[in-house]
């Protein structure tokens, strides 16, 4: 068998029960959630999907450790001051969260690594419950999901290496529905697993010389951010970061792994892994198609395939930066839609997948999610 997107017939009522669940932007950009089709897999395709992105997690610390080791900041333009804290954090196991993994399948060859989510993964309430609640309505025999579950888990772990009755801040930036309703998600995994917790907006963060604050005043001592990295040490407050025990969770280490100049770095540690495609930081090494990545561009900016026959541009904001190119690979397509499978890790282990989809091999913001199983 190899994978399948099947036509199906909505639920008359999921709007209405995907309302109940907080999950609010089911309808953005014309339709973003979309089960009038489904994608199906064996067990075996499954079991291959988890294998994989377990060994590119096992890769990407492999990854990071090199880059602190022999301390590569430069190739991936980081500077003096956030290599302290990427190495503060490395060197304190600061724990992390979760991440996502793009990868390209088909059912035949080997899953290939796209891009590595690292940092500010979304698309989580969708994978971890909306489409759970679709497989249990519809009667699908099983799906490539144990996310809630193992959020949970994870929270408890974390939990036990904070200070006795630490609470944990949740934050985002305002007026951004999507990532609220991704960080309530999280917050409510982290509720269940005994954290006692708060939410602040990133905006509305405070500092009394001495301690990040909330709107209360009260100190923040351990801080979830569905934040970039990038986007945090160019605050003004950033130069307080180093100052504090505060920790943070995505941690600074994870900046290497959202950084895709990563890709290249992968490739020259592993080089023809079956699970990578060629990445370099030139693209003299390339042939007469591939892909160029901004190191910090998002949901699908900026990027530009170069192909006689399909050549491709984005818009966006990150023309400007320093840039990744990969050699491009081959996304399977039906019916006229690219699929990109993003591949969940929670702490150490594969947790499940959700499948975005779009009619263009790039997939951004408004790229539809599509539900799957598999039998």
């Amino acid at each position: 068998m190899t994978v399948q997107r099947l036509q199906v017939t909505p639920r008359a009522d999921w709007r209405q029960k995907f309302e109940a669940l907080g999950f609010s932007f089911h309808s953005a950009d014309g339709g973003y959630w979309d089960e009038s089709a489904c994608y199906c897999f064996s067990a075996d395709e499954i079991d291959t999907l988890e294998a994989a992105a377990e060994e590119l997690h096992r890769m990407a610390l492999a990854a990071v450790k090199h880059v602190i080791e022999t301390k590569r900041y430069a190739d991936l333009h980081i500077t003096p001051a956030q290599a302290a804290l990427i190495e503060q954090s490395w060197r304190a196991n600061a724990p992390s969260l979760y991440g996502r993994f793009d990868l390209a399948y088909d059912g035949s060859s080997a899953p290939k690594l796209l891009e590595y989510n690292a940092d500010t993964p979304t698309s989580l309430l969708e994978a971890a419950v909306a489409q759970w609640h679709w497989l249990e309505e519809t009667g699908r025999p099983d799906q490539f999901n144990s996310l809630h579950e193992r959020l949970i888990a994870r929270w408890e772990q974390i939990f036990n290496t904070l200070p006795p009755g630490t609470p944990l801040h949740f934050s985002c930036m305002k007026d951004n529905e999507e990532d609220r309703i991704t960080i309530e998600y999280l917050r409510d995994t982290a509720v269940q697993a005994g954290m006692a917790t708060h939410f602040i907006y990133v905006e509305d963060l405070g500092w009394n010389g001495s301690a990040f604050v909330d709107l209360d005043a009260q100190p923040v001592r351990a801080w979830f951010k569905l934040y970039p990295w990038e986007w945090l040490v160019r605050d003004d407050f950033a130069t307080h970061l180093g100052e504090t025990s505060l920790q943070i969770i995505e941690p600074a280490w994870k900046a290497l792994l959202s950084n895709k100049g990563m890709l290249a770095i992968l490739w020259e540690l592993f080089p023809d892994h079956p699970n990578l495609v060629p990445a370099y930081f030139s693209p003299d090494y390339l042939g007469a198609s591939f892909v160029i990545k901004p190191f910090f561009s998002r949901e699908g900016a900026n990027i530009s395939v170069v192909d006689r026959q399909q050549p491709l541009a984005t818009p966006g904001p990150y023309a400007a930066e320093p840039k990744v190119y990969q050699t491009r690979a081959t996304l399977p397509a039906f019916d006229g839609r690219y699929p990109v499978i993003g591949a969940w890790i929670v702490g150490d282990e594969a947790a499940g997948m959700g499948i975005r989809e779009d009619i263009t091999p790039v997939t951004t913001n408004a790229s539809r999610f599509i539900p799957h199983f598999f039998e």
